[in-house]
């Protein structure tokens, strides 16, 4: 699972916002969580916590909180 679906999921961000997130990412070497961040469209939190369930997710470790 994406960082985008899994921030979309939380209902952290919009769709919209990961499209725009992504055609920003294009001319920048930043990360998407990165340039999330430097607009306060998340908080730290939110990544560490969003990173934290897209990895046990991709391991086929994630239990619903």
């Amino acid at each position: 699972m994406k960082l985008g679906e899994v921030l979309v999921q939380r209902k952290l961000i919009s769709s919209e916002q990961v499209q725009y997130i992504l055609e920003h990412q294009f001319s920048s070497p930043k990360r998407m969580g990165e340039l999330l961040l430097e607009r306060s469209l998340i908080s730290c939190d939110d990544l560490t916590s969003a990173l934290k369930e897209q990895y046990w997710r991709d391991q086929g470790y994630w239990v619903i909180e």
